[in-house]
């Protein structure tokens, strides 16, 4: 019946195109809900004693605490949009970026399809996935994070400072596309990353011998992390 009542709500407010923040809706709604089992309760009516939640555990009284019904809601929407042929992890994608405006999701998650379905969004999405797996193997190996800013000056390669360039404009403009709601702004901001991207992993070697040099081109690697992630989190892409 939650299912039901959520897919519910998901239609009404997409098919209608609504701008709801489901974070600001959730509280009013449990307040609302407590008021009248409180109301019930005071006109001589039982109060149940214990109420399901959507987990299905128990508890005194309604609260929206324990329990993400965010989460919730961005499995429902997985649902009703893989019924339309979208593709789940997609949604995913875009979901754990941590909105909860389902329209706005939603046309993020369209002009995301409309991108990787393009030779840029493919090779960027390959090029991601090489520079984050090495990222993972080296991070784990060193015990440590190499999120850090890249050191511009110590750049000795074209296609570093290249690829430096491009990171910075890109994830500026597709930080201000975004803001916009311009997503198929956003996507093609992304896209200029592919060419560099591409000649960086073709002339350079990331695991150099000297440990500056190497510690550098790792965070270059995690600014490419950064940078795409800014728009959807591609390490929930399959492919």
């Amino acid at each position: 019946a939650l299912r039901r009542s959520a897919l519910g709500v998901i239609r009404l407010i997409t098919e209608n195109g609504h701008r709801i923040p489901l974070r600001e809706l959730f509280p009013a709604a449990t307040k609302l809900i407590n008021e009248q089992v409180n109301s019930r309760a005071r006109r001589g009516f039982s109060r149940p004693s214990k109420v399901r939640s959507a987990t299905g555990a128990t508890q005194g009284s309604i609260s929206n605490s324990g329990y993400d019904l965010l989460a919730f809601f961005g499995g429902r929407l997985k649902v009703q949009q893989r019924d339309k042929g979208v593709r789940h992890d997609l949604v995913d994608a875009v979901f754990s970026k941590g909105d909860d405006d389902l329209v706005r999701i939603l046309a993020r998650v369209a002009a995301l399809s409309k991108f990787l379905e393009t030779d840029d969004g493919t090779n960027l999405l390959a090029g991601y996935k090489r520079a984050a797996n090495i990222l993972r193997i080296e991070e784990k190996k060193d015990g440590k994070s190499y999120d850090q800013p890249v050191d511009t000056g110590t750049l000795s390669l074209a296609e570093e400072t290249a690829l430096a360039t491009a990171l910075g404009t890109a994830k500026a403009d597709a930080v201000g596309a975004l803001e916009a709601e311009d997503f198929e702004k956003a996507m093609a901001a992304l896209s200029t990353l592919r060419a560099p991207i591409d000649a960086f992993f073709d002339k350079v070697t990331v695991n150099a011998d000297d440990a500056d040099v190497r510690a550098n081109r790792l965070a270059l690697l995690s600014e490419i992390r950064s940078a795409v992630n800014s728009v959807a989190d591609f390490s929930l892409i399959e492919g």
